[in-house]
């Protein structure tokens, strides 16, 4: 029986976790690095001790460091939330030989699904629909020009290890393929330490939806529905909502057969989430499976009422799922917004320092998940997301006008946030008439600091 969990986390994910861990009657132990000695995690939980300082190779991805700190608390289970080592199947395994549990998939599985390409590979022998393109790895420029002439151009080179928008190029044409091949695989080698690349044909416009599934180790699988996570900039997630306005009923029920059959063919257990794109046809594609909680899992507790967080350790823990699939039954409509310490005016550029104050936006459907305070250092060593707005309401219209109260109502002084990009998004008519694709932000979106102005075009 798990008693005490230590939290391999920082920031408003490890603060959500230890409050999990509280309604669970569970001890939660949180790591801190020196530049997060005074973090709101590491004055709630329980326990708490300092694993390194500076950059996070030295303290939250020091997997030794965090299995012995593990072992010196006598903690039953590690949590690693997402990012740092949540999908890293290495660790996973350090995890097993000191016998601790690992409130996530198997590191087998993470491997299998981890690598984008061997992912594809598995969809496509049990015939869940993914993108036109390579089916073995790729690793020179020669061979995915054949690919490219296959599949048409314009292409996207993808590194199979990637995540975050990382080792991903788009080719126009056989003339940039080869140059954009070899920077997309020397970024992949730089952050992944793997040159392995894919191919797959570039969708224009498409729809990022996303099935979240959770599963126990009695074979139950269950889909808690889609979201919808079209607002990026840089392949990187600014708004998420939940249901999505292009997936009608009959698209709803296919995806979420696919991603129940996605996870079933991989032996997949604890949360997950199965990435389609949707191109403006109303095709969907497998794009790959993310191992571990997402940042916006949020949205899909709002809906359907289910609290993920304690669902994953129930699941560690050798229990069945709370719920079954007949009895998910999602209701109204929810949003997130994430708030990232940046200056939009200047690319974006973080914005650490001190949060001199914070005012946080309440009401019945709102939420707010963060680790800020006022008084607290925002540190520069770390990723610039420092909150995330959710609001719930019975539909699309009502939600969109809640999030707006609520980001009127957000202040935080000190550091420069994209609050106000934000407000913009949530005004702008193609958002509002759930027109937005991925491409919205760079296509649609214009930098002001005057949170009334909305740009039409």
């Amino acid at each position: 029986m798990i008693r005490k969990i230590l939290i391999a986390n920082r920031g408003e994910i490890a603060v959500r976790i230890i409050r999990a861990c509280r309604n669970m009657g569970i001890q939660s132990v949180a790591i801190y690095s020196r530049e997060d000695e005074k973090s709101l995690h590491v004055q709630l939980a329980d326990q708490r001790i300092c694993i390194g300082e500076g950059a996070a190779r030295n303290s939250y991805l020091n997997m030794d460091r965090i299995i012995t700190a593990a072992l010196n608390v006598e903690a039953d289970a590690i949590h690693p939330g997402f990012g740092f080592l949540s999908e890293n199947s290495t660790f996973v395994r350090k995890c097993q030989e000191n016998h601790l549990i690992f409130i996530g998939p198997e590191a087998d599985v993470i491997d299998r699904m981890g690598n984008k390409s061997a992912a594809r590979r598995t969809m496509m022998d049990v015939g869940v629909p993914v993108v036109p393109g390579s089916r073995e790895p790729v690793y020179d420029a020669k061979t995915a020009r054949k690919i490219a002439e296959e599949i048409g151009y314009p292409v996207m080179i993808k590194a199979s290890s990637g995540g975050g928008g990382k080792g991903m190029r788009v080719a126009e044409s056989e003339e940039d393929l080869e140059a954009q091949f070899r920077v997309a695989q020397m970024e992949s080698a730089n952050a992944f330490g793997d040159d392995t690349m894919y191919l797959e044909r570039f969708v224009v416009n498409p729809r990022h939806v996303e099935i979240q599934i959770i599963a126990d180790t009695y074979g139950n699988v269950v889909s808690l529905g889609e979201r919808d996570c079209s607002v990026q900039r840089n392949h990187q997630k600014l708004v998420e909502e939940s249901p999505s306005p292009v997936v009608d009923a009959a698209m709803r029920e296919k995806m979420n057969e696919y991603a129940i059959l996605a996870a079933k063919t991989v032996g997949y257990t604890n949360a997950g989430t199965i990435e389609f794109i949707v191109s403006p046809r109303g095709e969907f594609f497998f794009m790959e499976m993310n191992t571990r909680i997402q940042v916006e899992h949020g949205v899909t507790e709002l809906v359907t009422g289910t609290d993920l967080i304690i669902e994953q350790i129930r699941v560690a823990d050798g229990k069945e799922l709370s719920f079954s699939q007949e009895e998910v039954r999602p209701r109204g409509h929810a949003i997130e917004c994430r708030i990232n310490a940046e200056i939009p005016e200047r690319n974006f550029m973080p914005s650490p320092g001190l949060v001199q104050m914070i005012h946080l936006p309440a009401g019945n459907g709102v939420r707010v998940d963060t680790a800020l305070y006022s008084g607290y250092r925002i540190p520069s060593e770390y990723d610039s997301m420092i909150a995330k707005v959710l609001v719930h309401a019975p539909d699309r219209e009502a939600a969109i006008r809640k999030m707006r109260t609520a980001l009127d109502e957000m202040v935080i002084l000190g550091v420069e946030t994209n609050l106000d990009f934000q407000y913009q998004i949530m005004n702008h008519p193609v958002f509002c008439q759930g027109k937005a694709d991925t491409g919205f932000i760079e296509s649609f979106m214009k930098i002001n600091t005057k949170p009334d102005v909305t740009s039409a075009e």
